[in-house]
């Protein structure tokens, strides 16, 4: 099955003392979602924000918010991040012993439903949730800091995973170092739901926004035709 490409800035990288006007901008520029990247300092190095501020951008636009939780546990914090306006919620695999009771949590709360693998954590860990979920991410860089470079030998895990799913309508979300120069070869092999933080937001004003997403979303499709 083939999903479309869709974009998913990341506002870890937006300009966080205008932090709603960012948002609307980068929608307004061609965004199809908005990542939102949410640490704990516990299980990556660094913290970020949590339900409160995503409450707070809801109003700012209608469109789909993608929500990545980089915390361990992860359980106790799922409904308030459903409460504040996530659209999708996707946990790690490695964040918790019971990968399908988190699952089985976000559903109930009426979100779509993901899972997060780290580079090192091998694609067995889904065979036996693969139709509880609705988006697979796998992070292309070490997960806690922006602005990293891809690790190329994701590609294959890229592959492996639209293997894996088949038919199922699963979206295959990449987060880490997709720039212009390397979005092409993930779409190419399977990705098409690309997080991209320093890359948009580092343009500088909705402008470039714009001109920046265009270019992305054209060298996706460009790649996997």
């Amino acid at each position: 099955m083939t999903l479309p490409i869709r974009i998913a800035p990341s506002v870890l990288a937006a300009d966080f003392s205008r932090l709603g006007e960012e948002v609307r901008d980068v929608v307004e520029a061609g965004a199809d979602w908005v990542h939102l990247d949410i640490m704990d300092g516990h299980f990556v190095p660094n913290i970020s924000f949590g339900p409160d501020v995503i409450k707070a951008l809801r109003p700012h636009t209608k469109a789909i918010f993608d929500c990545h939780l980089m915390i361990a546990p992860v359980d106790p914090y799922l409904e308030a991040f459903a409460k504040a306006g996530c659209d999708s919620i996707t946990v790690h695999a490695e964040a918790g012993p019971h990968l399908h009771r988190s699952l089985q949590t976000i559903r109930a709360l009426g979100k779509k439903v993901g899972v997060t693998l780290n580079p090192a954590t091998p694609l067995s860990v889904l065979e036996n949730v693969l139709d509880d979920i609705d988006l697979i991410l796998i992070m292309s860089v070490n997960p806690g800091f922006g602005g990293q470079k891809f690790i190329p030998a994701m590609l294959d895990k890229i592959a492996a995973t639209k293997a894996m799913i088949g038919h199922r309508p699963i979206e295959i979300e990449v987060d880490g170092g997709i720039t212009a120069d390397t979005i092409g070869a993930a779409a190419k092999v399977g990705a098409n739901v690309f997080v991209a933080g320093s890359a948009i937001f580092g343009m500088g004003d909705r402008t470039a926004y714009r001109t920046e997403i265009a270019t992305l979303r054209r060298n996706a499709e460009t790649a996997r035709t």
